[in-house]
């Protein structure tokens, strides 16, 4: 099985910023071992890379690998859904 790639979009260091770190970091670990690569990009200090992808709210997870891409919001305190909307569901078994 291949890597996923997952690149989490944020807003400096707010509080819900750094539940979203923990969550994604969290649920990677307990769920996709050593099978995951995890970005982090502050949109206040790289604007660019946010504007490409066309974020327009954070925190924002987009799943680059493997296909398809799929994108969540919010800080993924709801793991079950975070899973199932990133199409990762099936890695856990």
């Amino acid at each position: 099985m291949n890597k996923s790639l997952l690149r989490l979009y944020i807003t400096g260091h707010t509080p819900q910023s750094e539940r979203a770190i923990i969550n994604l970091r969290r649920m990677c670990e307990e769920n996709l071992k050593d099978k995951y690569e995890i970005e982090i990009i502050d949109v206040l200090e790289r604007p660019q890379l946010a504007e490409d992808e066309k974020i327009i709210a954070t925190p924002a997870l987009i799943k680059e690998l493997p296909p398809p891409i799929r994108r969540i919001i919010g800080d993924l305190s709801n793991k079950d859904k975070v899973l199932l909307g990133l199409d990762l569901e099936t890695f856990t078994d």
